[in-house]
């Protein structure tokens, strides 16, 4: 037996939380990225390697997704749920080594609040998108 579906919450309720989650998630993506700029400019001993090339492995899947959560899509937020993942297995993985823990522990801190805050505004911005369509 199928389950009535829930109603969707108001305009007045969602609106203030989509205008959040969005700005939160641009901060938190906005940190995520500085937060790799600074650490390979700066901190990091890259054993000889290049750093423009180092940065631009890791920057390339935020840049990939930056026009989309700039423009607050939706789907751009929902995809940068499943790319940030990376970089939070990234931070777990440099927490291990004492010469980087602080950064991991830092990059672990932003891409959590970044997949929390993105998958909050899809989902709210979808539910706002049906409750102004005149959907109940």
């Amino acid at each position: 037996m199928a389950r009535k579906p829930r109603p969707l919450p108001s305009l007045q309720w969602l609106a203030p939380r989509v205008s959040f989650s969005r700005w939160l998630s641009l901060l938190s993506f906005a940190a995520l990225a500085v937060l790799l700029l600074a650490w390979n400019l700066l901190f990091a001993d890259l054993h000889g390697a290049r750093t423009w090339v180092v940065l631009s492995i890791q920057l390339l899947p935020l840049l990939l997704m930056a026009p989309g959560i700039i423009a607050g899509s939706p789907r751009a937020h929902a995809w940068t749920c499943f790319i940030v993942n990376l970089y939070f297995i990234q931070g777990v993985l440099a927490c291990i080594d004492p010469a980087r823990q602080f950064y991991g522990a830092l990059e672990v801190l932003f891409s959590l609040a970044l997949f929390i805050a993105a998958l909050l505004y899809t989902r709210w911005s979808y539910q706002y998108q049906r409750k102004l369509s005149g959907e109940l």
